[in-house]
């Protein structure tokens, strides 16, 4: 199992970054998203007791329908092919993170706010935050390309990864439903009863990736001779400013390692305001946090490895 678990992984991190994001279509995400809007609609005609109970029923409902078929792909496959199961789970895998289509973003938003497109960086930031843009000042972008740099990193790939090395692809999968519910009906608003157990799930399986992510970036920000005794000091300061117990962690030590403020205007400041929100700190973040990242994935192969060693 470990040597497969290696392809598997080896397969997707090469897809990812040699591709990026398949197309909607075929995307597992895409679908997971159609089926979640499918059970959550009109589930707010209920009472709120009544919300509740409906939301934990679809959240476990929507949970074993994607983990059970892909457990159960993966099974038939092991058992008719080994290469055609490394190739299927290698394909899936790759759909639970996006270092790449991080990246990619992140850049677009640093190209237009470069080029002072501030609407255009404005619509594109949409598809990291969730805060309104529109009035949003060119040091306010920046902060907020940041801040979803950082916090992603988690998300859309510590996290995923971590729940593949114990427990394979559809571990890996099922963390990509949780984070999928919390991401769509997980907030404040029209599904705030419904969504409540997702968002309380979502915190949970973020908890012990999020702390791993900060450190890795605490470890990168010290190998590209940035501040990294200031990442750990404002990580260990500022990781609770956020009403989050987890997106303070990445985006703190981010924040101390650049030697700048990020701020979500009346919800939280991380850091101290040293120096100045520019266009070249989306830049510096995303050297650190995609250096996290591959030192996170050279660590789960050397797991991989001393496994099959010792077995």
């Amino acid at each position: 199992m470990p040597i497969e678990a290696l392809l598997i992984f080896g397969l997707a991190l090469v897809l990812d970054l040699a591709f990026g994001e398949p197309p909607n279509y075929i995307h597992p995400v895409f679908w997971m998203g159609k089926v979640i809007s499918l059970f959550f609609r009109g589930s707010n005609r209920y009472s709120h007791r009544l919300q509740f109970i409906y939301g934990i029923v679809i959240f476990m409902l929507t949970m074993v329908l994607f983990t059970a078929v892909v457990f159960f792909l993966l099974w038939f496959l092991r058992g008719l092919n080994p290469v055609a199961y490394i190739v299927v789970a290698g394909l899936i895998l790759k759909t639970t993170f996006s270092l790449n289509g991080l990246r990619r973003t992140a850049l677009k938003i640093k190209s237009l706010l470069k080029a002072d497109k501030l609407a255009g960086a404005k619509f594109e930031l949409r598809a990291l935050v969730g805060r309104d843009t529109s009035r949003l000042e060119k040091p306010q972008l920046v902060s907020a390309t940041v801040e979803s740099v950082a916090e992603s990193s988690c998300d859309s790939f510590f996290a995923p990864l971590f729940y593949f090395l114990f427990f394979g692809v559809p571990g890996a999968v099922c963390y990509r439903v949780i984070n999928t519910l919390d991401s769509m009906v997980g907030h404040h608003g029209e599904y705030e009863y419904t969504g409540k157990f997702s968002a309380w799930s979502d915190t949970v399986v973020n908890y012990i990736p999020a702390r791993i992510a900060a450190v890795f970036i605490v470890f990168a920000s010290w190998v590209f001779r940035a501040k990294a005794g200031q990442a750990w000091r404002i990580m260990r300061r500022d990781c609770k400013n956020t009403k989050s117990p987890n997106a303070g962690w990445t985006m703190s030590a981010v924040a101390g390692a650049l030697d700048v403020q990020l701020e979500k205007v009346g919800y939280y400041k991380l850091g101290d305001a040293n120096t100045p929100l520019v266009v070249q700190t989306i830049d510096k973040s995303l050297k650190i946090v995609i250096t996290a990242s591959l030192f996170w994935s050279l660590i789960l192969i050397l797991i991989e490895v001393a496994y099959y060693a010792a077995t």
